[in-house]
């Protein structure tokens, strides 16, 4: 059992509690947030001294443990690009906890992380939310399958244009999705009326067609992004917009149409034609328009533990204070649908908790003080 105390707690729901406590139980979950509590018998008491205490932030999408921190194709275990449409490959048999970037993310207050292969794929395989402290990923998921990945734009042109192999236009990509989505459903039906059948690439996108997961769309440029919730529309599934980078440029769309954006990552060059709009404007401007934002890193494009200095580029660049909060902690837990655990400091969630040394939001080189996942000390600086 952990007592929290002395804090000036951040609760992401609600207040915040100036001088406020978090008392986690033996189970990892969070019993009470508030004032003057007690510290039972046999807890650890940890006294924040005033410190900003925060939930463990959430990452959206991002590559750690499939792209590791090791130099070379060794430890590049991310897009299996020999085929364009690959849904049965799985993030779970390709993360590394080991790699140093998990201690990394720990250190900069990020907890939570939604993690699965790359773009090079149309389809590419699914996602999981797994806990960043561990050493087996069996014990650190939170959700698995979390998403479908599928890719539109330069990425599979690229890597698949090359070699004279389709797709090499934006409608040879979606021509393959739609092909995809048309056997999946037809697959889906086939046994829902009883028929013996198997395919291991259509049984993985049997949760896509149930509504139990999203497509995560890899999607940078406007008419990308567009085409995705048109084939979304089409086929009545689930989608996240995955990067956004023009989403400032069709906002108001965007709002109407109610999809949640993981916007970044904004630090770093213009690498490709599309991303000639990256800006860290770009969240405040979705913001405004009524788009539920999260920031994320695509680590390691940027390092997962500046995923607090990225919503803090974001606050500077005209996203509010608490809105740059919110999209690294509660916004992305409520687009995985992992809210119910992590993303806020709330009785009956899980214990991930943040004391900083500053508020990373505003101060260049905050970091975590004391990290705590699943109630337990993780990490101590």
């Amino acid at each position: 059992m952990i007592l929290i105390k002395n804090g000036y707690v951040k609760p992401m729901v609600g207040a915040d509690i100036e001088n406020g406590s978090v008392l986690i139980g033996d189970d990892g979950k969070i019993i009470a947030v508030g004032e003057n509590i007690e510290a039972p018998e046999f807890a650890t008491v940890i006294d924040a001294e005033g410190r900003l205490v925060t939930p463990g932030c959430v990452e959206a999408h991002c590559h750690i443990g499939l792209d590791n921190e090791a130099v070379g194709w060794e430890g590049r275990d991310y897009n299996e690009s020999v085929d364009p449409i690959t849904p049965h490959m799985r993030a779970i048999d390709s993360i590394y906890p080991q790699d140093e970037a998990f201690g990394n993310a720990i250190r900069g207050g990020v907890t939570t992380a939604c993690t699965g292969p790359g773009s090079a794929n149309v389809v590419g395989g699914s996602f999981a939310v797994i806990k960043l402290a561990g050493n087996r990923v069996d014990n650190m998921i939170v959700k698995h399958p979390a998403a479908m990945k599928c890719a539109f734009g330069e990425n599979p042109k690229r890597v698949y244009g090359q070699s004279k192999k389709s797709p090499v236009t934006r409608m040879a990509t979606a021509a393959l999705l739609r092909e995809l989505l048309f056997k999946s459903r037809r697959y889906l039906a086939d046994k829902e009326a009883g028929k013996d059948v198997f395919d291991m690439k259509l049984e993985a996108m049997i949760p896509v067609m149930k509504g139990e997961i999203p497509l995560k769309a890899h999607a940078h440029r406007a008419d990308d992004i567009l085409t995705s919730i048109r084939i979304a529309k089409e086929f009545g599934v689930k989608l996240t917009l995955d990067h956004c980078t023009d989403g400032s440029v069709i906002a108001d769309e965007l709002a109407k149409e109610g999809y949640p954006a993981f916007v970044g990552p904004s630090l770093g060059n213009k690498s490709k034609v599309e991303l000639i709009n990256k800006s860290f404007n770009t969240p405040a401007v979705l913001t405004e328009a009524g788009v539920e934002v999260s920031i994320i890193t695509d680590a390691p494009v940027i390092p997962l533990q500046h995923l607090p200095m990225c919503a803090g580029l974001a606050a500077e660049a005209g996203l509010g204070y608490e809105d740059a909060w919110r999209a690294i902690t509660i916004n992305p837990a409520r687009a995985l649908e992992i809210a119910d655990r992590v993303g806020s400091l709330e009785a009956g969630k899980d214990g991930d908790v943040v004391i900083w040394t500053a508020d990373p939001i505003t101060s260049v080189g905050a970091e975590s003080y004391v990290t705590v996942v699943d109630g337990k000390i993780v990490y101590r600086k």
